[in-house]
């Protein structure tokens, strides 16, 4: 039933996300009591700020107060960005990401911590123990981004950002040499 709801809400929602210059990242509906209780996860291409959550969040309780008929009764609204723990699932993850540790579980093959650097619709390079790679979404079971309360060398992003390699087809996760 609530699965069903969202599917119905989702588009709606995401509009209004959508309108107010957001992405709709997850959404779901959960029955809390007498209530639902309608979580809306945003994202945007530079994050997003407290104002914004409440802007976003005005602008769907506004769209969801005309869809009273599907809600079919009262319902709480959370609007939230996406929390750090969140796995980098899609290639516009990966770009906000960039610059940023992250701790990728390949689909095959030993786990490995690197640093992000240029990503495009297929993969992202990565600089891994010092040696750039490019890393296929395909071969990635789970990326996460970890933690890091210092800021980053200086010479890893000055490698990154002078690395030009395409990200294209090619193949599994590969090493190659730095430059």
């Amino acid at each position: 039933m609530a699965g069903e709801l969202a599917g119905r809400l989702e588009p709606i929602v995401a509009e209004a996300v959508s309108g107010a210059g957001f992405e709709l990242d997850a959404l779901e509906v959960q029955q809390a009591g007498r209530r639902k209780l309608v979580k809306v996860v945003v994202d945007g291409e530079d994050g997003v700020g407290l104002d914004e959550v409440a802007e976003v969040s005005r602008t769907v309780s506004a769209v969801l107060d005309e869809q009273e008929h599907v809600l079919a009764g009262a319902y709480t609204l959370e609007v939230t960005s996406p929390g750090v723990d969140r796995p980098l699932s899609k290639p516009r993850h990966w770009r906000r990401a960039k610059f940023r540790l992250v701790r990728v579980t390949p689909a095959d093959g030993a786990g490995f911590v690197g640093r992000v650097g240029n990503c495009d619709e297929d993969g992202a390079r990565m600089l891994v123990d010092g040696q750039l790679r490019t890393v296929r979404y395909t071969d990635v079971a789970k990326a996460v981004i970890e933690i890091e309360f210092r800021q980053p060398p200086a010479e890893e992003l000055k490698l990154l950002e002078s690395d030009t390699a395409d990200t294209g087809d090619t193949g599994d996760i590969t090493e190659e040499e730095s430059k």
